[in-house]
C-alpha cells in the first residue's frame, strides 16, 4: 500500500532527479556553448585570404550555410586578375594555356571537381555544379567546359596581357619540363617585400569554413603551376589530397607543390591524424614530415603547406618552407594574417 511516508520519499527522490536531469542539461548547453562561441570561422591560405575570408562572411555571419560562404569567399581570388595563380589572370601552361582546377565539399560528404578547365572563370561553381547536378566527382577538360557551358557560365579568354607577357618572356629561356616554385623568379631578389607568400607571390586558395550550426565546408581552386605541362593536374582538385573535409573531424587543405601533397593524400592524412587526437598543427606537421621523409632533399626546394580546423573550431597550420601565411576570421577578428610555422 502506497503510504503518505512512501509517497514523501518518492517525491524528494523524484525532485532530485529533476535538479540533476537540470544541472546535466545546463552542464550540455555550457559545454555545446562553449564550443559554439568559435563558430562561426573561416581560415584560408595565404594572405590575399583576408579578402576572401571576408566575403565568406557576409555569409557565416548572417547564419548562412557554410557551403555557400567558402564558394563565395574564393570567388575573390578567381576574378582577382592581379593574382597569378588563380583563375582569371592565372599564368598559363607552357603551350600559353590558362587552365584550371578546383574542387568543394560539404558537410554531408557531397564534393565536386573540375580538372584542366578553360575558359571560365570561376571553376569552384563549376566544381558545386558537378556535385550537384551530376552522379559524379570530377570532371575534366573539354568534358568539363562543355558542362559549364550547358549549365549556363560565359566563356572568357582568361589569359590577361600581363599573364601573357610574363609567358613570352619565360619562353625564351624555357625547359621542356616545369620549374617548381617558378613564381619566385618572377620578381627581384633583391625586392624583400616580394618573397613568397604575400600579395606579389602566392599560390592556391585553400578555405575552410564552419557555420552557426557547426557544419564545416571546404573548397580549393588554383590555375596551377606556372608553365607546367599542358594537362598537368596538382593537388588542387582531387580530394583527399587538395582538400577533405569529414564533419564529425573537421578538415583540411594544402597549398604547394601539389605532385608531393597526391603522393601522401595528404589532407586526408591530416584528417585522420586529428581523428587519432592530434592538434590541427600537429596533424599539419606530420604531414609535413611524411614528404620531407620520403623525399629529403626534393623538399628542400619545394613548397608544401597544410591548413586544418577541427570539429571544436580550433586551427592550425604547418609548411616546408618559411613564408606561408593564413588567415582568420571570426566574431573577435575579421583580418586575422598568421605566420604559419616551417621546417626550414
Amino acid at each position: 500500500m502506497f503510504n503518505r511516508r512512501k509517497f514523501i520519499k518518492a517525491s524528494a527522490l523524484s525532485a532530485g532527479l529533476l535538479a540533476i536531469d537540470k544541472t546535466s542539461m545546463a552542464d550540455a548547453i555550457s559545454v555545446h556553448s562553449n564550443k559554439a562561441a568559435n563558430f562561426p570561422i573561416v581560415i584560408s591560405t595565404w594572405d590575399f585570404g583576408i579578402a576572401a575570408n571576408a566575403d565568406a562572411w557576409k555569409v557565416l555571419s548572417k547564419g548562412g550555410r557554410s557551403l555557400d560562404a567558402v564558394e563565395q569567399g574564393v570567388w575573390v581570388p578567381e576574378a582577382d586578375e592581379t593574382n597569378q595563380s588563380v583563375g582569371y589572370g592565372g599564368l598559363p601552361d607552357r603551350d600559353g594555356k590558362v587552365t584550371l582546377d578546383a574542387c568543394i565539399m560539404d558537410e554531408n560528404g557531397n564534393c565536386g571537381a573540375v580538372l584542366g578547365l578553360e575558359h571560365i572563370k570561376h571553376p569552384i561553381s563549376v566544381a558545386r555544379k558537378v556535385m550537384e547536378k551530376t552522379p559524379h566527382v570530377m570532371l575534366a577538360g573539354d568534358g568539363a567546359l562543355q558542362f559549364a557551358l550547358e549549365q549556363g557560365f560565359i566563356k572568357e579568354n582568361l589569359l590577361t596581357p600581363s599573364s601573357e607577357k610574363a609567358w613570352k618572356e619565360w619562353l625564351k629561356t624555357a625547359k621542356y619540363e616545369p620549374v617548381m616554385n617558378i613564381e619566385n623568379k618572377l620578381y627581384d631578389k633583391a625586392a624583400p617585400q616580394k618573397l613568397p607568400g604575400n600579395q606579389y607571390n602566392h599560390d592556391t586558395i585553400g578555405m575552410l569554413a564552419i557555420d552557426a550550426k557547426g557544419n564545416i565546408s571546404g573548397a580549393c581552386t588554383t590555375s596551377g603551376m606556372a608553365y607546367k605541362l599542358h594537362g598537368r593536374i596538382g593537388d588542387s582538385p582531387i580530394i583527399g589530397a587538395g582538400l577533405f573535409v569529414d564533419n564529425e573531424i573537421g578538415g583540411a587543405t594544402s597549398t604547394g607543390v601539389g605532385e608531393e601533397v597526391v603522393r601522401n593524400v595528404g589532407s586526408f592524412l591530416v584528417v585522420e591524424l586529428m581523428r587519432q587526437g592530434y592538434t590541427p598543427e600537429a596533424a599539419c606537421k606530420e604531414a609535413v614530415m611524411r614528404i620531407i621523409k620520403k623525399k629529403p632533399e626534393t623538399a628542400k626546394n619545394i613548397q608544401v603547406g597544410f591548413l586544418a580546423i577541427n570539429k571544436k573550431g580550433e586551427y592550425g597550420a604547418y609548411a616546408i618552407q618559411q613564408g606561408f601565411s593564413y588567415a582568420v576570421c571570426n566574431a573577435e577578428k575579421q583580418d586575422l594574417l598568421i605566420k604559419g610555422k616551417s621546417y626550414y
